[in-house]
């Protein structure tokens, strides 16, 4: 993806977006600059136009700033309108041109980065200019992580990612992979806890027509599907012991050997693993190998829970509200009031249960806007002594 190039002139808010747009690591220029942020290797050509709609104003309108887009070979152009009655996103030209009109700034935290982290509009733009490498996040601890892994990513070395369930590990896996020399082979994922003991060893490793009953075919399994590229070993501690030591010798050897053949197939992969569980706890219980272990956990990276880090909470609402809205016209405002809801509260469930509440909330949004009405814990729907769920006592709650 090339770099973004910003805008600054007439635009209020164009230093808060540059930082979030520092935040999420997208690389962009702005006047003046040979390059504001991160990479420069795609300078020449802008995946998208940013400006103010004061600036389109004053540049010949809309086919004036799409004329200036055009010298920096953009392929979209995003319009921000400051200052509005109302929050409106508006779609032309198949979504190659797109304009944000965003309400009037209530307040300006004294903390920046609580300040942009907040800022629900800003994160929003962010989060449509992002792409499969960039992950929403705006908290401190978060923006940590990220930067440390992206470090790792710039080496091969094996990363164990430890945390509790629904905090973005896989998120995290996909991040470090994008970012790594492997980013263009394959991304290869397996959930060890989902697939039955005696499937996940020819799942891994392959096997050969007539290995065992119903094997009509070979099939190459998924390190070798991987090769070149990143392997996940999602929950990687519910994998059984047997298995782990077959996995031990193919993380020594770099090869696999299929179900039904004596030939040792070299593979080329990264490995990440992740696991929800107290590993020293599992070892020394005898639920996971100690030798594997150290083989996995060259270089370990810890998710935390989401009420730890609650400035990532308006970044992840707008990365989920863009995949629940397939018509980005169709996104709603979330109001301080919810913003402040949604920030204060404990998720047990981490952003899968946020997703939850936010797939309610555009259900119960009216005027294409979430209130804190709107917003339906679980805690809220568990505590209703199992009443049946109909969308009479769904709205009950939300409203009382």
């Amino acid at each position: 993806m090339g770099s973004i190039h910003l805008e600054i002139d007439s635009f209020d808010a164009a230093s808060c977006l540059a930082d979030i747009l520092n935040d999420r690591m997208l690389p962009f220029t702005s006047k003046g600059d040979n390059a504001a942020s991160g990479d420069t290797e795609n300078q020449g050509r802008a995946s998208a136009y940013v400006c103010s709609a004061a600036f389109e104003a004053k540049s010949g309108g809309q086919e004036g700033v799409i004329a200036l887009s055009r010298k920096y070979r953009a392929s979209q152009v995003l319009i921000v309108n400051e200052n509005q009655p109302e929050f409106k996103i508006e779609e032309q030209f198949g979504g190659k041109f797109i304009r944000v009109s965003l309400p009037v700034k209530t307040a300006k935290l004294a903390d920046p980065l609580a300040d942009r982290a907040l800022d629900y509009g800003l994160q929003l733009i962010a989060t449509l200019l992002s792409g499969e490498k960039n992950v929403a996040a705006g908290d401190s601890s978060s923006l940590e992580l990220l930067n440390l892994a992206k470090r790792v990513a710039s080496t091969d070395v094996t990363v164990f990612v430890n945390g509790p369930t629904g905090t973005g590990k896989e998120v995290l896996a996909k991040f470090v992979h994008n970012h790594s020399s492997r980013t263009a082979a394959p991304f290869v994922g397996v959930n060890c806890a989902a697939i039955p003991e005696n499937m996940l060893e020819a799942i891994l490793f392959g096997y050969e027509k007539g290995a065992f009953t119903g094997a009509s075919t070979s099939n190459k399994g998924i390190f070798r599907a991987a090769d070149s590229g990143t392997l996940l070993l999602d929950e990687i501690s519910e994998m059984p012991l047997g298995l782990q030591a077959k996995l031990l010798r193919v993380l020594q050897e770099k090869a696999v050997t299929p179900i039904g053949s004596q030939t040792d197939i070299p593979v080329d992969v990264r490995v990440i693993a992740t696991t929800n569980r107290d590993m020293a706890h599992e070892i020394r219980t005898g639920g996971f190998r100690e030798d594997l272990y150290y083989r996995l956990n060259v270089f370990p990276l810890n998710t935390i829970s989401v009420a730890d880090r609650a400035l990532d909470i308006v970044p992840i609402c707008t990365f989920l509200m863009r995949r629940h809205c397939s018509d980005i016209s169709n996104i709603p405002w979330l109001t301080d009031a919810a913003v402040e809801k949604l920030t204060s509260y404990a998720w047990p469930g981490n952003v899968r249960e946020l997703e939850n509440v936010l797939q309610r909330a555009l259900v119960l949004a009216i005027d294409n806007k979430i209130t804190v009405a709107d917003i339906v814990t679980d805690d809220v729907i568990h505590n209703m002594n199992r009443q049946p769920l109909t969308s009479e006592t769904l709205q009950n709650v939300a409203v009382g």
